[in-house]
């Protein structure tokens, strides 16, 4: 009888299994920070210092983890952010994830840097799809590829705010892995040393569109994209501001959201420059090292603009237990990125199935064991803070600031 867990019982079983079965240079890509990485283990060791506190007694047969978003049903908390090397991890992995995020009724975010078109994502995947967008310097080639998302059947636009520069992924230029691919001695050993991704993935490409680019390049960069380092291939914008968040409301009909959000007042800016929601990130911890982490950004944000748009979050969620930590501090969903990326790397959309299906049974467990019936529940009510430097707070609810002693009172 085939094994529809693939052997994979928590997401860190899919990252063991990616971790065997890509290159170490894409691995690492996808896997690590920027420079000494003290973002990316905060934003694992955040959750840690927010305990959760049950009610018991309560009957929770009848629980549901549906959300409305946007105005929209999904059958739960959680959306796929958008991750460029998808389509490296698997061939075509965009579709395949999408696809299963499609079946699993929650919304796919494609990025500006995948390998896969958008129009063919649209055609093959179904579902509801969001198109994530960066601002190049010539900002006429960025909006004609917000005329294709808008032509495509796109419903949202993802505006990433927090990359001008490339982040100092020092990782990259050790392991020479770069989009197109360059061959060194030293990445030349590393695929040969995984033959199932140079044969399923690698050759696949090369047999069909040639080597990998960036697919939702104009036509007329695409082709003159030189290999350089992942991440410092794409096209960065030092001058991207908020009269560029304006146009997008002109040109974009549908709903607009600001990914990369750490202060309250660009929250307030985005929201007041007519965005539709606000996504709270620190890139996963791959650009700015030392940048604080989402979950300690999200209360602040959430009590300013809360009520007004919608707010997002991600960056470091492993668990169910961290998304209904973030639910019960305000956020309306969670953005999961590296987790089905490890799921599309071990199974393709088999692989991205599963890492949603654990997220799925792991809320559900959690939301049953703190006895919560629906996410609207949710509140900080259902948190305990390790100590002083986290508070909670959620839209339309008093927030909660923690004492030195650690004892919560009522704020505002």
């Amino acid at each position: 009888m085939a094994d529809h867990n693939l052997g994979a019982y928590n997401i860190f079983d899919l990252r063991a299994m990616a971790l065997k079965r890509v290159p170490k240079g894409l691995f690492e890509f996808v896997d690590r920070g920027t420079e000494d990485e003290v973002s990316l283990k905060n934003n694992r060791t955040v959750f840690e210092r927010i305990r959760l506190k049950p009610r018991t007694l309560v009957d929770v047969s009848d629980r549901s983890q549906e959300i409305t978003l946007f105005g929209n049903q999904h059958k739960m908390p959680i959306v796929i952010a958008p991750t460029g090397t998808a389509g490296l991890m698997w061939h075509e992995g965009e579709i395949a994830l999408a696809r299963a995020a499609a079946e699993a009724g929650i919304p796919f975010t494609l990025a500006t840097g995948s390998m896969t078109a958008m129009e063919k994502v649209a055609e093959q995947a179904g579902g509801e799809l969001w198109f994530q967008l960066y601002m190049w310097p010539d900002r006429s080639l960025s909006h004609k590829l917000v005329e294709r998302a808008k032509a495509a059947g796109f419903t949202a636009l993802v505006v990433t705010v927090d990359g001008v520069v490339s982040g100092n992924r020092e990782y990259n230029l050790r392991n020479g892995f770069t989009i197109p691919f360059s061959f060194t001695r030293r990445n030349v050993t590393d695929v040969l040393m995984h033959p199932r991704w140079l044969l399923g993935v690698l050759a696949r490409y090369v047999l069909t569109t040639g080597m990998p680019r960036y697919e939702n390049y104009p036509s007329e960069i695409k082709y003159k994209v030189t290999a350089r380092p992942m991440g410092r291939s794409q096209m960065r914008n030092d001058s991207l501001n908020w009269e560029d968040l304006r146009q997008l409301r002109k040109m974009w009909p549908h709903k607009l959201i600001v990914k990369g959000i750490l202060h309250p007042q660009d929250a307030v800016l985005a929201a007041d420059c007519g965005a539709d929601g606000v996504a709270v990130s620190n890139h996963g911890g791959r650009n700015l090292d030392g940048a604080i982490s989402p979950i300690e950004a999200l209360p602040e944000v959430v009590d300013a603009v809360g009520k007004r748009i919608t707010v997002l979050v991600d960056s470091g969620f492993r668990r169910g237990s961290d998304v209904v930590k973030a639910l019960a501090l305000g956020a309306h969903a969670v953005q999961i990125g590296r987790a089905t990326l490890y799921g599309v790397a071990a199974g393709g959309h088999a692989g991205a199935a599963r890492a949603i299906g654990i997220f799925r049974e792991e809320i559900d467990r959690v939301m049953a064991l703190i006895g919560c019936r629906s996410v609207a529940e949710l509140g900080p009510e259902y948190l305990h803070f390790a100590d002083s430097a986290l508070r909670s707070a959620g839209p339309g609810k008093p927030g909660l600031k923690l004492l030195d002693s650690g004892r919560a009172v009522a704020e505002g």
